[in-house]
């Protein structure tokens, strides 16, 4: 059974920065293409990074691009997002996501 538990969430000041993480279990965490994705109040949830088998490739959307990097460590069976520069609009709960289930979501709040 696929387990999926992220933290690392909170309130930071704008331009502040916050590191997530999620903690696998329950499949073969090295064969598995892993991503982060965020939904805040009211809208759809979005895809904000995602990283490839032996992090060969990445990929960001537009949005975070240059503020936010994705990272696995595959001892760890652990997935990272760096955050950084946040902005109000950053504000969200994250979630993570692996072999088609989620995380139970860590909330993200960017205010002064």
């Amino acid at each position: 059974q696929v387990r999926l538990v992220e933290s690392g969430g909170g309130l930071v000041q704008p331009g502040g920065s916050l590191r997530l993480a999620c903690a696998a279990s329950g499949f073969p965490f090295g064969m598995a293409a892993l991503s982060w994705h965020r939904q805040a109040l009211g809208t759809e949830r979005e895809e904000v990074a995602r990283i490839s088998i032996m992090s060969t490739t990445t990929h960001y959307a537009d949005s975070v691009l240059g503020r936010f990097e994705i990272s696995r460590d595959d001892a760890m069976r652990t997935v990272y997002l760096q955050m950084n520069n946040l902005k109000p609009e950053d504000t969200a709960v994250y979630y993570c996501h692996a072999r088609d289930s989620w995380g139970q979501g860590t909330q993200v709040t960017v205010s002064a």
